[in-house]
């Protein structure tokens, strides 16, 4: 067990011990499941009967559902169905699921109580940790949310055996990409991992578990120092700032992952042209995503297309856009400008043609 300022459960079977994290988590007189259909249709029934034949409200899965409309649908049969502050919002599913019950439970009734039940990589290792809780509008990536740090997140690694694989292999960007923010023996890990086994939730669970312990606690630490990303938990965003708007160009039709890996690849050679890290940092990173399957290679969008989601993204400033960059495997550059590279628009377009 990992702990926050909440609990973080770790380990295969820990879905069967859901009541009695909820239970002790936050007390509540009524307990809804918020869910997609494609989860839903997994696991919605037997996490029902978990927590005493709980109602489950189910949305349209994919990122194109994480929108304002969905946060107020979900808001609006709370409402109908009369859920008081004594509500306890379980988030059974994926990123996406993960961030529209959370903003849900961030603003209904000025704030209720939710527990993560995480049942992708990605949101496993990343985005069910840390209490960032949002939906997208056509400007960007999670444009409108609230800090909402869970009442406790209950990781099974074995439910990843029914994901399908290209999703396994999008969460692992993360891993990765906690490595190289934070520790390079585990970067060597995870893509020795990647290179072993296959990325398909079946093989080298105990591994791959660790695996996760490893990226929640590294994730954990920096949340610990940095609740509300006002300078250290900026290094999370690495590979972010052009892995949105990569996601916002194809109109969200690729993995969030995927598109993270893609980001990764590029800031970090944006990094070695600025000087800031160290030559090879790219490759590495590039040999990591390739080794777990992962995409490396810009989309088929113009720079001109990709820099105006850049500048709508949080991370820009008085004009320019911040990068979290790697000054190698395993550390951040920025130590002293609060985390982040401001780069003019010019140096990044050249980098963009030279990738198209």
């Amino acid at each position: 067990m990992v702990e926050l300022a909440y609990p973080v459960v770790v380990r295969p079977g820990a879905l069967d011990g859901l009541v009695d994290v909820v239970r002790s988590a936050h007390p509540s007189n009524r307990v809804v499941i918020i869910t997609d259909r494609n989860v839903g249709a997994r696991y919605a029934k037997r996490v029902a009967r978990l927590l005493a034949a709980a109602p489950t409200l189910t949305i349209p899965a994919g990122e194109r559902n994480k929108t304002r409309k969905t946060w107020a649908t979900l808001t609006d049969r709370l409402l109908a169905d009369g859920f008081g502050r004594d509500t306890t919002i379980v988030a059974l599913g994926g990123g996406v699921v993960g961030d529209v019950a959370g903003f849900v439970a961030a603003t209904y009734m000025r704030g209720v109580p939710y527990v993560q039940v995480p049942t992708t990589l990605l949101a496993m290792v990343d985005a069910s940790i840390g209490g960032k809780t949002a939906v997208d509008t056509r400007h960007g990536k999670n444009l409108v949310g609230a800090f909402h740090q869970p009442s406790a997140v209950v990781i099974d690694p074995s439910v990843l055996k029914t994901l399908p694989a290209e999703h396994i292999r999008a969460g692992f960007a993360e891993v990765i990409k906690h490595g190289v923010v934070a520790d390079a023996s585990y970067f060597g890990s995870a893509r020795a991992f990647a290179e072993r086994w296959k990325l398909d939730g079946r093989d080298g669970i105990a591994e791959l578990t660790a695996l996760i312990e490893r990226s929640v606690a590294i994730k954990a630490a920096i949340v610990r120092r940095d609740e509300r990303e006002g300078g250290l938990r900026k290094v999370l965003n690495f590979g972010h700032t052009m892995g949105h708007a990569v996601e916002a160009a194809a109109r969200y039709k690729v993995l969030h992952g995927n598109a993270v890996a893609i980001g990764q690849v590029f800031e970090a050679r944006l990094a070695e042209r600025l000087g800031i890290a160290a030559r090879g940092t790219a490759q590495s990173i590039e040999q990591a995503c390739k080794a777990a399957g992962l995409p490396t290679a810009m989309p088929k969008a113009s720079p001109a297309t990709l820099l105006k989601f850049t500048r709508a993204d949080k991370k820009a400033r008085g004009g320019k856009v911040e990068y979290a960059l790697p000054s190698r495997i395993g550390a951040m550059a920025g130590e002293h400008s609060g985390w982040t590279i401001p780069v003019e628009d010019t140096l990044v377009r050249e980098e963009l043609s030279n990738r198209a």
